[in-house]
């Protein structure tokens, strides 16, 4: 079994098109996990597997990857860069020892990047950043790495730097040994005497990395001052206490794509980073008592783990996915304590890519699977029973966009069934049903999330299904007061049918429905028809009288009538009712009524007069702005029908690093010039379908 010190345990971050995916393949390649080296943009990459990730060249789900090199197993996690997937990244940075930043050399630091070095940091992750595509035409390591010292609160020091660039991007000097690695065709490295052009960078470079590493311990600080050096073991020793810290973040040119400097990467991990057993105990509380608990990364310490990810397979079934924080997991079983349920499981495994490896036991740091659990889901902690705690999970990101769903060909079973078992798989999908507009709403966290859902449904389920932007809930009510009379008289030989009442309707306050009053004196409607008269009412408010939708806060009194005493039936009081409220409601000023929502908008600085003036273009109304550590946070209130699709507006406002919440506040009055069109398009509607 694998010595905990020689595992390491690293999640790799970055934005979309930094090259995570590539660095994890060249990765593999150089360890010689996989024979040849795939292409993202080809398509027969081994970690972005899935169809719909082929298709668009993005990961979309965290792939998972074992690999070995210099007596050491690396425990690899290559997450998503696109903010419709960031969920994805968030878990697996959760469960990280250590993380690796791409940067693209070309492109350099973006917005998004900033959400990353949100997670190393809200993690405490030591970070190894990876200037990479240095073989790229514009590759510039020296401006990558000057945007990374003024943009980002990390602390970056170069261990690798770049010979060359672009098409000559040819070697590596080591900063630390003090010798060049010149790369070899088939990727490996042969030394060499670093280039003169390079020697004055270089020892500049040395000197930088000897002040950073001595003002994170006293002692070195002391010896530098006084000496103005450090030994290369000093250096050495401090460099890993540093970096474990998170104190400096080290930085290394590479270029994945053509599977160069590689090796750089992989020995600064296993020489530099620490393992499981060398970081600060992972805490979490014991149920029941709620006492604060800690669990040490070693194999002596009791079993403990946290499922970070479930994956839905329609053969295989459901697949858990979690990481070995403490101890040795052997055996068939363990306990979920956050379900306080013992689980049964028939093999461990190691995942690479798509294929899935046996093993018969699971040691800190190690990332495993297991197939069919009953009852565990995301976020459960699994350990030892006799010594039971709860890691604290993850909340998952809200859905900020929604689409009524539909299946084609009537398979609307086969469809709910689907969309339930991928809930599993995906937190931030939220299905629920609005029942007034009768429609299946999927709630997801932007446009790009929901339309690969779609895809990923008809793949591994085979349901179409159907995408539409949704209904927006309005109501009607009325503004005025009026008194009605609504009168059914039918005659057509044999009994006929009569009923006649006048009713007084008047607006409640919002938010109070619906009351019937009944105020008839002396009988002119006998007792028994009475009720009929409110149902023939509440019948018609679930269809209102200007545009179709629900009838609320009014407030209607039942004051007069009269019956026929063989003519007159519960029925047809039903019908007067309904064509009095009908009648009365035209009398009676009515008004259509929209959602309103109350949104938290989250922006850069930059961003905020845009965003402001935004909203009131869709006729919100900002409350307030609150300045964070991470941002300017804007409230406002906004209808529903102006923000259906503001996920993707924000977006392509903000470039990408806007967030938003919203949630429903409460019914206003449509603007009558929109309520027009509305109103307009529903009589519309309604004389098609005559």
């Amino acid at each position: 079994m694998q010595d905990v010190q020689q595992i390491r345990n690293t999640v790799i971050l970055g934005h979309g098109n930094s090259g995570k995916t590539t660095l994890a393949e060249a990765l593999l390649f150089t360890t010689g996990a996989i024979k040849r080296l795939g292409r993202v943009d080809d398509g027969n990459s081994s970690l972005d597997f899935e169809p719909e990730e082929t298709k668009r060249h993005i990961t979309i789900s965290t792939a998972f990857a074992q690999l070995a090199w210099k007596k050491h197993e690396i425990y690899l996690a290559d997450t998503p860069g696109d903010d419709n997937f960031l969920n994805e990244s968030r878990f697996a940075a959760q469960v990280a020892d250590t993380a690796i930043l791409t940067v693209g050399a070309v492109t350099g630091v973006r917005g998004q990047t900033e959400k990353f070095i949100e997670l190393i940091q809200d993690n405490t992750l030591p970070c190894l950043i990876c200037i990479s595509k240095m073989d790229k035409e514009r590759a510039d390591f020296h401006k990558t790495l000057e945007s990374l010292r003024e943009q980002t609160p990390l602390k970056p020091v170069v261990l690798y730097l770049p010979i060359g660039a672009e098409d000559k991007f040819k070697g590596l000097v080591d900063v630390v040994a003090g010798k060049a690695l010149l790369f070899k065709a088939d990727g490996s490295v042969e030394e060499a005497e670093i280039p003169a052009d390079l020697a004055d960078e270089t020892s500049r470079l040395r000197e930088n990395l000897m002040e950073h590493v001595a003002e994170t311990d006293d002692t070195l600080l002391e010896k530098f001052l006084e000496e103005g050096t450090l030994t290369d073991e000093e250096l050495a020793q401090g460099l890993k206490t540093a970096i474990k810290t998170a104190a400096v973040a080290p930085v290394c040119a590479c270029a994945p794509l053509v599977n160069k400097g590689m090796s750089a990467v992989l020995d600064t991990l296993v020489t530099l980073f620490p393992s499981p057993a060398d970081l600060p105990a992972r805490a979490g509380l014991v149920p029941k008592s709620m006492d604060v608990a800690e669990r040490e990364g070693k194999a002596d310490a009791p079993f403990s783990a946290q499922v970070f990810k479930t994956m839905a397979d329609p053969f295989a079934g459901r697949l858990t996915i979690f990481r070995v924080f403490s101890g040795i997991l052997q055996g068939d079983s363990f306990y979920n304590a956050t379900r306080e349920t013992t689980e049964r499981f028939g093999q461990l495994f190691v995942m690479n890519g798509k294929e899935q490896k046996p093993v018969n036991a699971a040691v800190p740091g190690m990332i495993v699977a297991v197939a069919k659990l009953k009852d565990t889901t995301t976020g459960d902690t699994l350990c030892d029973e006799a010594n039971p705690l709860i890691y604290p999970s993850l909340e998952p990101l809200p859905a900020v966009i929604a689409y009524a769903v539909s299946a084609k060909k009537g398979e609307e079973d086969k469809l709910f069934s689907s969309i339930s078992r991928l809930l599993d798989e995906d937190l931030t999908l939220k299905l629920n049903r609005d029942t007034q507009t009768r429609q299946a709403l999927l709630s997801g966290v932007g446009q790009v999330h929901l339309e690969v859902t779609s895809e990923k449904i008809k793949r591994k389920f085979g349901v179409e299904l159907e995408l539409q932007v949704p209904r927006v809930p309005y109501r009607e009510t009325i503004k005025g007061r009026c008194t009605v009379q609504g009168k059914h008289k039918k005659q057509s030989g044999g009994r006929g049918q009569f009923g006649d009442c006048t009713i007084e309707m008047e607006p409640l306050e919002r938010g109070k429905h619906f009351e019937f009053v009944d105020k008839i004196v002396g009988g002119v409607i006998p007792q028994q028809y009475r009720p009929a008269v409110e149902k023939g009412i509440l019948e018609a408010m679930e269809r209102g009288v200007i545009a179709g939708y629900p009838f609320v806060d009014v407030r209607v009194n039942l004051i007069d009538g009269s019956y026929h005493a063989v003519d007159s039936s519960e029925m047809a009081f039903k019908i007067a009712g309904s064509l009095a409220f009908k009648k009365g409601v035209m009398e009676a000023q009515p008004v259509l009524l929209e959602p309103i929502m109350t949104m938290e908008i989250r922006v850069p600085k930059d961003f905020v007069g845009d965003v402001m003036g935004d909203l009131n273009s869709r006729r919100g109304r900002v409350l307030g702005m609150d300045s964070t550590p991470k941002g300017e946070v804007v409230s406002a209130q906004v209808p529903q029908a102006e923000i259906l699709q503001y996920a993707l507006d924000l977006t392509s406002m903000t470039g990408g690093r806007g967030t938003f919440t919203v949630q429903f506040d409460h019914y206003e009055e449509v603007p009558a010039h929109i309520a027009d069109k509305i109103i307009a398009a529903y009589q519309a509607e309604a004389g098609n379908a005559e």
